[in-house]
Formats: structure tokens, C-alpha cells, sequence
């Protein structure tokens, strides 16, 4: 099988809260200084799911991701896990695009790659968490897609899918090729071996741009968004204590009672 596996590159998640800042001015999270972004957690998933098929199916597995210089650190670690090759696509163009301009990319990119199985990506970004990027593939693509997926076999040529629920989960057949957008459930990604990485510093990196794509300005990064952003910031929660006093614990209870219905809480 041939599969391609699409990652993110975010800030660390780890982080404390109170390092959490935003340029309001720019619509912008400020990475926070010292510490370097890592790959959304369920687009490692995404990696191990791919490495486990083709360990189970042979083929190749090749990971593709959007960004700035730093991603290719995140590529670097997916390819120490037992991915076989990897494009950076790099270019002034994306910078600023939503989920959809980054999707346009990726289909790009994955067309240029040649013939395809399947395409993994995490269920959701860590970051903005908006989940568009899966389907919004399927769909450029034009071949079946699911998304948040637990669960996939290979089967008689096609795969046979466990897509999550609220109150469990969906049984799907689909034929290849396909999208799936991959949930944590589904595994528990491995550590990249020390041979692993030694071996994943060696190898470069291609780096494709919009052009090289054959894709216009207008149809990636800011200009080529479908989302509005209207305002980026980081709410101000002002709270207050307030003590009811009372002789008995039933008086205690009716003054509060009380207040509540003041304040229209009740």
C-alpha cells in the first residue's frame, strides 16, 4: 500500500497556561519562547496507524506537512518512527491560510506525489481543533473519506472502518482510495528507535511551493481562505466571592436562595 500521512506542526500543548499569549493586533498565538512546537497528537496516531498497515501490508508510507523552517524537525521525528519519505511544503503563499487553503495544498501535493491507497490524518488539529481538514481532503480529492476513526483493516481490496460515535461507534466498508481522519483510540504511537533517528537525519527533504504545485496565490494561504477571522484573544475571567451570613444552616439556605433569584441564576 501506498499511503500518505498529513501532519501538523503546533505549540507544545504542554505549556503552561500562564506562557499562552496572543498578538491580538496580528490575529496571532505568540509561540512561546524556548520551546519548540511538536506534531499534533492525533496526527501521531495518524503516523503509527500508517506504519502498523504497512508493516501489516507492505508499501510506503510518505508524510506531508505545511509550514514554516521548524517543520521539518516534526517531519524528521515521523520518519524515525518508520515513515519512508517525506515533502515539506514551504512557501510564502501559504502562510495565513485556514483549513480549507491548507487542504487545497495538501490535495495539490498528494496529486503530485503519483499513485495513492490511502491518506491519514490526525482526527483534528490540537491547536484550532476545527476537524475541517479530513473531509475538506476527501472531497478535493474526490474518493470516500471518515472521520474520527478508531479502527481500520484492510479487506478484500477495501477497508473496513470503525468511525466513533457519541455512544460508540459505526461500522463502514469503503474502497480504496480513501481519507480517514484517525482518533487517539486507535493506537499508541511508538517512540522513534536511536537507529531510527540516526537514519532519518540523513535524509533530505524535498520542498515544494505553490508554483511547483501548480497552484495560483489566490488559491492558498490568507488569499485563498474561506474563513473570516473577526478577532483573536485570550478571554479575561474577573471573579468575585461573596459570603452569605447566617445564624442556621436554613436561614443560610434562604438568603442564598434568594440571591441566586437576584442575580437571575435560579
Amino acid at each position: 500500500m501506498n499511503i500518505v500521512v498529513c501532519i501538523k506542526q503546533v505549540p507544545d500543548p504542554e505549556i503552561p497556561p500562564a506562557e499562552f499569549k496572543v498578538d491580538e493586533a496580528a490575529k496571532q498565538v505568540v509561540p512561546p519562547a524556548g520551546v519548540a512546537p511538536v506534531i499534533s497528537t492525533f496526527d501521531l496516531h495518524a503516523v503509527e496507524a500508517a506504519i502498523q498497515l504497512k508493516e501489516q501490508r507492505g508499501g510506503q508510507v510518505t508524510v506531508v506537512s505545511l509550514g514554516g523552517e521548524s517543520v521539518r524537525d516534526a517531519l524528521k521525528r515521523a520518519l524515525a518512527m518508520g515513515c519512508d519519505a517525506a515533502v515539506h511544503l514551504q512557501d510564502a503563499a501559504f502562510e495565513g491560510g485556514d483549513s480549507y487553503a491548507t487542504a487545497v495544498a495538501l490535495a495539490a501535493a498528494i496529486r503530485k506525489l503519483g499513485a495513492w491507497d490511502l491518506v491519514l490524518t490526525g482526527r483534528q488539529a490540537s491547536d484550532w481543533d476545527s476537524g475541517q481538514v479530513p473531509m475538506a481532503l476527501a472531497e478535493l480529492l474526490d474518493v470516500p473519506g471518515a472521520t474520527p476513526v478508531q479502527k481500520v483493516e484492510v479487506r478484500d481490496g477495501g477497508l473496513a472502518v470503525e468511525r466513533v460515535t457519541e455512544d460508540g461507534y459505526q461500522p463502514l466498508e469503503m474502497p480504496l482510495p480513501a481519507v480517514l481522519g484517525i482518533s487517539n483510540e486507535i493506537n499508541q504511537p511508538r517512540y522513534p528507535t536511536l537507529k531510527g533517528i540516526m537514519a532519518a537525519g540523513k535524509v533530505r527533504i524535498p520542498v515544494w511551493s505553490a508554483a511547483e504545485l501548480g497552484l495560483a496565490p489566490e488559491q492558498v494561504g490568507a488569499r485563498g481562505s474561506r474563513l473570516v477571522l473577526e478577532r483573536l484573544y485570550v478571554p479575561v475571567r474577573d471573579t468575585h466571592c461573596e459570603f452569605i451570613e447566617a445564624e442556621t444552616g436554613a436561614e443560610a439556605g434562604e438568603k442564598l436562595a434568594l440571591r441566586l433569584r437576584e442575580a437571575r441564576l435560579i
